[in-house]
């Protein structure tokens, strides 16, 4: 699922090939709100809320959209869309003016609400890491409220704090040196603020790279310490690197980490040999711009 650094980057594309233009086209490909024409109004502002997309429209309108595992905005200028684009089964949203057009492919979610009533659909969601009104108190306070929580289960419910997906999770975890499944009650004094912290500055340094990075490196370098890396050599002391799930069913994540470096293996790791699982700085999610040439809650 794509991190809020990478929904961050996808509204503000959108926000800049929108706003302030009069929509041409609002072709919502979703039940219950394949009906609703905006056409003729112009786009206000897009903005992101941790994972979700606001695209707020003139008129008191809101386009809630939520990426999921799949999902991505793309951005093409109008004039070159295509009819074979247009029919594209993975499309579920299509908005756009008379210069750029959005195609909202595989969506996790898409709904239209009153801007009054967004809170219906992010309002579950802790203090944003990327937003102007992030709230490190209330972050903490909210993470604390669950003392028996691990840690790195606490770090992915977006109702503490919004924003952090599996790969900055597990990167801020192995930087701090903290095991994944320490319950929050037993962490040392400042470590979580720490942990917050680190967490923050991570995506605010990726959230202008379309390259997700935590090591600094880049291209044929390793991008992530620990994240996808399973089976691998640990870059700070050689041992192997290992994926286990934490949280629980059915809401269970994937947590890479070291052993050595932070303090044992997971719970349910069964000492078996371990392949690397994902792809280390991937780019789900992100907005792809080409130049002419009521659902479910989601965490």
């Amino acid at each position: 699922m794509p991190e809020g650094d990478t929904v961050f980057r996808t509204a503000r594309r959108l926000h800049q090939a929108l706003a302030g233009a009069e929509l041409t086209v609002t072709d919502l490909r979703w039940a219950g709100v394949a009906e609703v024409d905006l056409t003729g109004r112009s786009t206000l502002e897009v903005v992101s809320r941790g994972k979700h997309v606001l695209h707020r429209v003139e008129g008191g309108v809101t386009i809630h959209s939520h990426l999921r595992m799949d999902g991505q905005w793309r951005v093409a200028a109008t004039s070159d869309v295509s009819a074979r684009d247009l029919g594209d089964h993975r499309l579920r949203a299509v908005v756009g003016t008379s210069v750029w057009t959005c195609l909202g492919r595989l969506l996790g979610m898409l709904d239209v609400v009153p801007t009054s009533e967004e809170h219906t659909l992010v309002g579950h969601l802790g203090p944003d890491l990327l937003g102007p009104d992030w709230d490190a108190s209330e972050a903490l306070h909210r993470v604390r409220a669950h003392p028996d929580v691990a840690v790195g289960e606490a770090l992915l419910d977006q109702r503490n704090l919004a924003g952090i997906g599996t790969m900055y999770a597990a990167e801020s975890l192995f930087l701090q040196r903290l095991h994944p499944w320490t319950p929050i009650a037993e962490l040392p004094d400042g470590a979580l603020e720490a942990l917050v912290d680190r967490a923050r500055r991570l995506l605010l340094l990726n959230r202008e790279n379309a390259v997700q990075t935590t090591t600094g490196r880049g291209g044929r370098e390793p991008t992530t310490w620990v994240h996808a890396r399973s089976g691998r050599p640990c870059l700070r002391c050689g041992a192997t690197v290992r994926v286990s799930m934490i949280g629980p069913a059915p809401r269970e994540r994937t947590m890479f980490s070291c052993p050595a470096c932070q303090g044992g293996p997971g719970p349910a790791d069964d000492g078996r040999p371990q392949e690397p699982l994902g792809s280390a700085g991937g780019r789900g999610g992100e907005v792809r711009r080409r130049s002419r040439g009521a659902g479910r809650r989601s965490y």
